[in-house]
């Protein structure tokens, strides 16, 4: 196996959430390239996006605020920080224009869940 080169001009993003706001998403390292782990980036500006994570989560914030809400309260990021999320917590994305790169384990997670 070869190390790949994703240039940013490659990432595709996809609508995930808004009006109000906008959230969207594009995926760097997706299931053709590994199994084991996927990767991206995403953006968040005035939008709340409710999801149970289905896998381990890293998350760098590269600019904005970016917050994780969850029903035990608030997790607030800035540009550098870095958010660790474990598989079946319960939280809503939201960002003010924020921008993340975020990485997930299993990268498979839609097969093993059946999505």
């Amino acid at each position: 196996m070869s190390i790949k080169h994703i240039r940013a001009t490659d990432i595709q993003f996809t609508h995930r959430g808004g009006p109000p706001g906008s959230a969207s998403v594009g995926r760097a390292v997706s299931t053709t390239m590994s199994n084991t782990m996927g990767a991206g980036v995403a953006h968040f500006d005035a939008c709340s996006i409710a999801w149970t994570v289905l896998y381990d989560e890293v998350i760098y914030v590269i600019s904005g605020v970016f917050r994780l809400r969850t029903p035990t309260g608030v997790v607030e990021g800035q540009a550098g920080d870095v958010l660790w999320v474990p598989e079946g917590t319960e939280l809503c994305y939201e960002g003010e224009q924020a921008s993340i790169f975020y990485a997930v384990y299993p990268g498979n997670w839609k097969e093993i869940h059946g999505l």
